[in-house]
């Protein structure tokens, strides 16, 4: 049976909370997980920009004894063609991990703010037929 209009209206209001929450989680899993995949790569195009005299020429030590521009252009070249491999990696490991902890089934219906005895399914506890993947 529907809800009344101020009830309807405060159950939106809870589950537009607890979706933007799970989103929120996602994006921050995701964000973690890219951050430390990509770190290589991350670490090497720093170091490459850092150290060309074309770009940020800095004065630190390394750079005047170790890394020239020729090697410094190897290094930002490096980063850029190992990014592909590792953003690959980093989603394989972020969809595997949400699919593992079931993060995109607890995203709730509004359908739940508009009528009773609608059932809040989340992870393992719902059984429907209807999934997000098998």
């Amino acid at each position: 049976e529907p809800r009344s209009p101020c009830c309807c209206l405060a159950w939106t209001l809870l589950i537009g909370a607890i979706n933007s929450l799970v989103f929120l989680l996602n994006l921050l899993l995701m964000f973690v997980i890219f951050t430390v995949v990509l770190l290589p790569t991350i670490v090497v195009v720093y170091f490459g920009f850092q150290c060309h005299s074309q770009v940020l020429h800095s004065s630190a030590r390394y750079c005047k004894s170790i890394l020239d521009d020729n090697s410094s252009s190897a290094l930002i070249i490096l980063g850029f063609v190992i990014m592909s491999p590792l953003l690959v990696v980093a989603m394989a490991i972020y969809c595997s991990l949400a699919r593992r902890l079931q993060l995109l089934v607890c995203f709730q219906p509004y359908s739940l703010a508009l009528y009773k005895g609608g059932r809040w399914c989340c992870a393992r506890g719902c059984n429907t037929q209807l999934k997000a993947w098998v």
